[in-house]
């Protein structure tokens, strides 16, 4: 989106230079990536790195309302809600489309948000790989301003081990050798030194957590949760005995269960501004819109795009039985902004926050990016393209 960038990294790109990238990506995880890597980065120009900023920051100032608690308690499916909710989300994750304004300028549309961690070590292992495979220019930095890699790495044990031993503190997962994710986990072992644990290794004594590091039953203080709790209902029988999170346990979270559910796409009714597409409760809407093509139906409790209707039909909408558990959403049109050499690319960028116990707002950390040729823009979409896939943005 940098054209000069753009050209200059086109014309020097080679596949050795990409295996080259992926092999050493394998090298310092012992992983090799379960998802499609892009074959570039994306340059995001000052202006609209800028909008992502002010975006962000609107978004956060609702999440910092007073009452924002009670707006979103409805958020918790019933038979979900966890004990013990802290008063703020470890990590805010904010998805935005790059389209065009209509003076043809580039500009972020809100497409989803979370109130999870993203791939935190995994965009900086791979944002510090492009700069050594590929000539980066040096005014790029894939980090915001003041921030580097060792306020990074210092930042995330701030939000994850909160003063905790990183004996202490494990990474909680649900089958974590099956998920995509994986290399991510194996590089916050290495970056923090917190084991990865699947929830069926969990020892439980009254409210106190165990787990077993080298033979020794370990106490388990703090969890970095990237558990969902979709996945475990559905793997239930394969998982066993496993610990009942609805009642109280003496562990702190990172971040807690709740926040999965109040920072999501129930928001999005609630978010207003030249970034935010309109969206509604679908209970909510007394007449659907004439223009149907120009929405997508959304269900609020799923993840990775699953469930989510593109080109609705009143016979779709008329299906659906708990109407007050979906929404309808403005389609935004992604711009193939990308130029590569088999045809432009859309893009969405992932904005990256940590929100540790002893700050104000939530910290802008990182940021992802996702390339995409097709109507989806998910790394498991149209795998079989070149140049579409996960990767990480420098921003001038």
């Amino acid at each position: 989106m940098i054209p000069v960038v753009r050209q200059q990294y086109n014309q020097t790109f080679s596949v050795a230079k990409y295996e080259a990238l992926k092999a050493a990506l394998a090298a310092e995880t012992g992983i090799t990536p379960a998802f499609r890597i892009a074959e570039t980065p994306v340059f995001v120009p000052a202006p609209l790195k800028q909008q992502l900023l002010d975006a962000g920051e609107s978004i956060i100032d609702l999440l910092l309302q007073p009452d924002f608690r009670e707006l979103t308690e409805m958020a918790i499916p019933k038979g979900q809600h966890v004990p013990k909710e802290n008063g703020r989300s470890s990590f805010v994750i904010i998805d935005f489309a790059v389209t065009r304004a209509e003076d043809g300028s580039l500009a972020p549309q809100l497409i989803e948000l979370q109130g999870f961690p993203s791939l935190f070590a995994f965009q900086e292992l791979l944002a510090e790989q492009f700069r050594q495979q590929f000539d980066i220019p040096a005014g790029l930095s894939s980090f915001p301003e003041q921030m580097d890699a060792a306020a990074y790495k210092a930042l995330l044990q701030r939000t994850i081990l909160n003063g905790h031993p990183p004996e202490a503190v494990v990474l909680l997962e649900v089958l974590p050798q099956q998920q995509k994710t994986l290399i991510d986990f194996a590089g916050t072992e290495k970056m923090l030194g917190i084991p990865v644990i699947c929830v069926s290794a969990l020892i439980q004594e009254g409210k106190k957590l165990y787990y077993d590091r080298d033979g020794k039953k370990t106490r388990i203080r703090r969890i970095y949760n990237r558990m969902i709790f979709e996945d475990l209902e559905k793997y239930r029988t394969e998982l066993g005995a496993a610990v009942d999170f609805q009642h109280e346990l003496d562990v702190e979270w990172a971040p807690h269960p709740n926040w999965y559910y109040r920072i999501s796409k129930y928001l999005l009714p609630l978010i207003h501004g030249p970034f935010a597409p309109k969206a509604w409760f679908l209970h909510e809407i007394p007449v659907l819109p004439q223009d149907l093509d120009n929405y997508v139906l959304k269900p609020l409790f799923s993840f990775a795009g699953q469930g989510v209707i593109i080109d609705p039909t009143p016979a779709d909408i008329n299906a659906i039985k708990d109407p007050e558990n979906w929404i309808l959403q403005q389609k935004v049109q992604y711009a193939p902004v990308i130029e590569t050499p088999t045809g432009p690319a859309k893009c969405e960028i992932r904005m990256m926050y940590c929100w540790p116990d002893d700050a104000p707002r939530p910290i802008l950390a990182h940021s992802l990016a996702r390339l995409s040729k097709g109507k989806m823009i998910g790394v498991a979409y149209n795998a079989d393209q070149e140049w579409v896939g996960g990767s990480c943005c420098f921003f001038e």
